[in-house]
């Protein structure tokens, strides 16, 4: 039963926080609280019951539901902060979406006349609903297009639930159990554990190939190391990894536990993409020409990864994986035609591409790490491959780093010991020119050649990090010379930019300062992500920042770089210089306002570590 709210009721907080009920006035937001009856929706009820004669405004407060229109098809999935019930409430015509429960949940309804009067009274309300029903419309068609093969999510097309068998069943009844329910794989479970994987290839492999009887056990034929997924990571990852690891099924987790599967042929019933093709087709590259043809579809995909509303985490991790595949190939080519490498190496990346946080314009930084120092032949050796792969990049589109960080310049091809041994430099003489100069580095992952090389690099500069007070201090100080755009009263300061004329730098002025902080602070507690949001979560755990700070942090870099895409996007379709700028006439009042509350974030997350690092100068 329904309950009316007060308007001194805990929901005006909630309210407040909202967008964009947090850009109502307060007497509006007071009449909105009176307006506004709260219903709890169980798991076991299977849908909400939605009174579309008598429309109203739906929102989530705590759980998760999923709307699906008349046919089935899946429109939307929805969490805490999000809306449904609008539709009818813009349009006043009835929609026979149906809404689905997927996990129990708390929802705050707004009347419909209550509704009505806020569209009224403030025209950013009005217009914030009218574009989260045309994004639902685009969410709609993109589940329905081809292109979910790169943009859906695996839990909207993996195979659940999953079958399983205890691993002291037979083979035969393995195989019996598979054909019943028409699978080709089986979770192996011990005592309510999941233990591993049988397949139908094992069945052929490891019993019939090898003359075993159908009595055999599946513990004796399973696999035991199990290669899992997110289920909500994108279908497109999915396909990376299975194509990596040449297996063709993948078990898909949420909350460490087994919920569904995804096969080889799950995929292939997906329309093929460009993005898939895309993938499969650098891997088979024979010559140099044969990847710089194919990078010219990257900025198309970036398109259509930005139309299909990707969040920028995505889009970043996605751009990065294709990044990661290129520089692979360019070395396998390399090696072709150089011969095998006269020792143990790793290629490192540093920068956007190691925090797989790259954009549409990204140059290239990287580096050589060899196992041991070389001499001048060995050295003459690694000097042509990575030039031959810098300028393959080039050409690819990662034009070579202005700074000259890349691993054809000498300096930064460097024995295990000559890499120590720099960043001994860096970190016990925090000189403030060569630290600034020097902070890209300290963002590093292995993406090639020997990893586990990468790895106790890695390891070894988080030691001797540990309590250098003085070297975290200068890092404070020179990320504290980069500060988000806002001037007196909060003003959007703007920069000049030759082609856009007065412009935001999104990139120096709004990601690099939360970069900066997080790298700071996984620093100072020793972690070892290299990922902006999993560093400032590892902080969090550490006690360094809090947890509303952390989250507001990691919301403002999501919200600053989906942004900086968009804007990038627009670029792209104009046949415009990609950039960083975003000129503010091309936003909204209301995104203006939230820009400025992102900044304000960011200026107070400078605030943060300026008390807890920079006294120590």
């Amino acid at each position: 039963m329904p309950m009316t709210l007060k308007s001194n009721s805990p929901v005006l907080d909630f309210y407040q926080q909202l967008l964009p009920f947090n850009g109502l006035t307060a007497a509006q937001l007071e009449y909105a609280v009176t307006q506004t009856q709260i219903s709890y929706f169980a798991k076991a009820n299977k849908t909400v019951a939605v009174d579309y004669q008598q429309p109203q405004l739906y929102v989530i407060r705590s759980g998760a539901f999923e709307i699906r229109n008349r046919r089935g098809e899946l429109v939307d999935r929805l969490g805490e902060g999000q809306f449904f019930g609008y539709p009818s409430l813009l349009t006043g015509e009835k929609v026979s979406n149906q809404v689905q429960i997927l996990e129990d949940g708390l929802v705050y309804i707004l009347t419909e006349a209550g509704f009505a009067k806020l569209c009224s009274a403030s025209r950013d309300f009005r217009r914030f609903f009218n574009r989260q029903h045309a994004q639902r419309l685009r969410h709609h068609q993109r589940y329905q297009t081809a292109d979910v093969a790169s943009t859906a999510r695996i839990k909207a097309v993996m195979s659940a639930p999953i079958q399983r068998i205890e691993a002291d069943a037979t083979v035969q009844q393995a195989a019996a159990q598979m054909a019943e329910y028409c699978v080709s794989a089986l979770m192996v479970y011990q005592q309510q554990q999941c233990v591993g994987i049988v397949t139908d290839r094992d069945l052929r492999n490891r019993v019939l190939a090898q003359g075993l009887g159908s009595d055999c056990l599946v513990a004796t034929v399973m696999s035991t190391e199990l290669i899992s997924i997110n289920h909500d990571a994108l279908v497109f990852e999915a396909t990376l990894q299975m194509g990596q690891r040449r297996i063709h099924h993948l078990p898909v987790v949420a909350d460490n536990q087994v919920v569904g599967m995804l096969t080889s042929t799950d995929l292939l019933r997906l329309s093929s993409t460009d993005l898939l093709h895309l993938l499969g087709q650098i891997s088979r590259c024979a010559s140099i020409d044969e990847l710089v043809e194919l990078s010219r579809q990257c900025p198309a995909l970036l398109q259509q990864m930005i139309s299909a509303d990707a969040r920028a985490q995505e889009i970043g991790r996605v751009l990065t994986q294709l990044t990661d595949s290129l520089t692979q190939r360019l070395l396998e080519l390399g090696q072709q035609q150089l011969g095998p490498a006269p020792m143990a190496w790793c290629w490192l990346a540093f920068g956007s591409q190691a925090r797989m946080d790259q954009a549409g314009r990204s140059d290239q930084d990287n580096g050589l790490l060899l196992a041991s120092e070389p001499d001048s032949e060995q050295r003459q050796y690694f000097s042509q491959l990575a030039t031959m792969v810098c300028d393959g990049l080039d050409r690819c589109g990662y034009v070579h780093c202005p700074g000259e960080i890349m691993a054809m310049n000498p300096h930064w091809c460097l024995s295990q010991r000559g890499w120590l041994q720099q960043f001994k430099q860096w970190i016990d003489q925090p000189e403030p020119q060569a630290t600034l100069h020097a902070s890209i580095f300290f963002d590093l992952r292995p993406i090639a050649g020997t990893l586990q090389l990468g790895q106790q690099l890695q390891q070894q500069i988080l030691h001797q990090c540990a309590d250098k007070q003085l070297f975290l201090a200068q890092l404070c100080a020179n990320a504290l010379q980069l500060s988000p755009p806002l001037g007196f009263f909060r003003q959007l300061v703007l920069e000049s930019d030759g082609e856009h004329g007065k412009a935001l730098n999104l990139k120096h002025r709004g990601l690099a300062p939360i970069n900066d902080i997080a790298r700071i602070y996984a620093l100072a507690c020793g972690s070892d992500e290299v990922s902006t949001l999993k560093r400032l979560q590892a902080a969090m755990e550490a006690g360094l920042i809090s947890r509303k700070d952390a989250l507001n942090l990691a919301d403002a870099h999501e919200f600053i770089a989906h942004l900086r895409l968009q804007n990038q996007g627009r670029q792209w379709q104009q046949q415009q210089t990609i950039s960083n700028y975003l000129p503010p006439a091309q936003l909204s009042d209301l995104v203006q306002h939230q820009l400025k509350r992102a900044f304000l974030v960011v200026r107070r997350g400078q605030d943060g570590i300026r008390m807890k690092y920079q006294r120590s100068l």
